[in-house]
């Protein structure tokens, strides 16, 4: 039989440390709890890992995008330079200075300014 102790009041004697007990298990798994709440928000694995993670998968998705319509612009250029002939002879122009046979090339430098008499 448990140990009991005697009430003034006159109810019935109650168990010598089972009021404790209880209170220190109700205790200790409030904490339990507390701490697998906070590692769940902040932990390696938690909500804002997870947050971070999002965050980066966006602009990594954004990035890539990117990254395709610049490759598709220029497989689009690498195309035109190898079969339209306007853009051909518009890149001979530019880059190596060449004219079509009759046309005069005018070169047309600025002079310095005079200097005030």
């Amino acid at each position: 039989m448990p140990d009991t102790t005697a009430r003034d009041d006159g109810r019935a004697p109650r168990p010598i440390g089972g009021s404790t007990a209880r209170r220190l298990v109700r205790y200790g798994l409030m904490a339990v709890t507390a701490v697998v709440m906070i590692d769940a928000v902040v932990g390696e694995k938690g909500l804002l890992a997870l947050v971070r993670a999002r965050h980066e998968y966006q602009q990594l998705e954004t990035s890539l995008r990117a990254v395709r319509a610049e490759n598709q612009r220029l497989r689009e250029q690498a195309r035109r330079y190898r079969e339209d002939p306007v853009t051909i002879e518009e890149l001979a122009r530019k880059d190596l200075g060449l004219i079509k046979p009759g046309e005069k090339l005018f070169i047309i430098r600025d002079l310095p300014p005079a200097p005030p008499r």
